[in-house]
């Protein structure tokens, strides 16, 4: 069965449109269900080893190993990716861990190995123009936004952090490798910024979500360390009903909320984060589980953001 990972609303697709990326997605006609037994702490961040099966970590590390069944009509599968019984590696040895994304032939060349702010721009016009392939990260202020651009470069200030959320005023874009870029877009959502410096930063950032023809996806910034915020689901709802290609990233998944305060751990979050945007999509976006305290995450999202640049600059 092919399906199409595009929102649930009849509009025209632009032939320029990297939406793209999420068509032509190869489900089981019949799902089935893959066990992962999480670990009781994570490991240094290197790039996994796919000779192992890849593992989620669901637990406290002072808890006992639980157990995460995800069916795979719930997975990201990138084009051109073959998860039949009849490929040489089973398929629980190619999904990310902390994720339901798999791995394809196109993820490779993920090490950032040089980093550099190339400027900020307040119209999409003003953006770089040389063409390179993009990534925007966009959130609620206070997400955790710079800490994860700074982890993914493993560089401390290449982003301003700021205990004062709202920081970012400008899309930031930061070039990698000399080959593509990072882009840094106001956060959203700060009640103390001028309302009409919020209107501002909003209508530009979806101008530049509308109209930037090198965008690959949007990864959409999730605190998985708090129940689900409306003002996220409907920036999500947003992003399906325009067909921006998204990835959600769950963010402070390190964190642990009290139970008697009632607070739950973060992969209950994230599950319902993703229950409640069900209806927005036909298929399950690409999602993954991250930390910049522990770097969880960190090679999942550098690789997946690989495959999908390869991809792009193919097609």
């Amino acid at each position: 069965m092919f399906l199409t990972h595009l929102p649930r609303f009849s509009l025209p697709i632009p032939q320029s449109s990297s939406s793209s990326l999420y068509t032509h997605f190869f489900l089981s006609p019949t799902p089935k269900f893959l066990t992962f037994i999480s670990t009781p702490k994570s490991k240094p961040a290197h790039f996994p080893n796919f000779s192992s099966t890849p593992t989620i970590i669901l637990t406290h590390p002072d808890e006992k190993e639980t157990q995460l069944e995800i069916s795979i009509d719930k997975l990201f599968v990138p084009p051109d990716t073959d998860i039949s019984s009849n490929t040489l590696s089973p398929l629980s040895t190619r999904i990310l861990k902390g994720s339901n994304i798999v791995l394809s032939k196109y993820a490779r060349d993920a090490q950032v190995d040089q980093a550099e702010f190339v400027k900020s721009s307040v119209k999409t016009e003003e953006c770089p123009s040389d063409g390179l392939p993009e990534f925007a990260l966009v959130g609620r202020s206070n997400v955790g936004k710079s800490s994860l651009l700074n982890s993914l470069v493993r560089r401390k200030k290449l982003a301003l952090t700021s205990k004062k959320p709202g920081k970012t005023q400008c899309i930031n874009h930061f070039r990698i490798n000399d080959s593509w870029f990072l882009v840094d877009l106001p956060g959203y959502g700060y009640a103390s910024a001028p309302r009409d410096l919020r209107t501002d930063w909003d209508k530009f950032t979806k101008d530049y979500f509308l109209n930037r023809p090198t965008l690959v996806s949007v990864f959409l910034l999730i605190d998985a360390s708090i129940p689900t915020k409306p003002i996220d689901l409907e920036y999500a709802r947003w992003l399906g009903q325009n067909q921006i290609p998204m990835t959600l990233i769950f963010t402070k998944c390190d964190k642990r909320k009290k139970k008697k305060n009632g607070g739950k751990p973060a992969e209950e979050n994230v599950k319902d984060f993703q229950e409640s945007i069900k209806d927005f999509f036909q298929t399950v976006p690409p999602w993954i589980m991250t930390s910049s305290v522990t770097n969880q995450g960190r090679d999942e999202i550098l690789l997946h953001m690989s495959q999908l640049r390869n991809y792009w600059l193919k097609h």
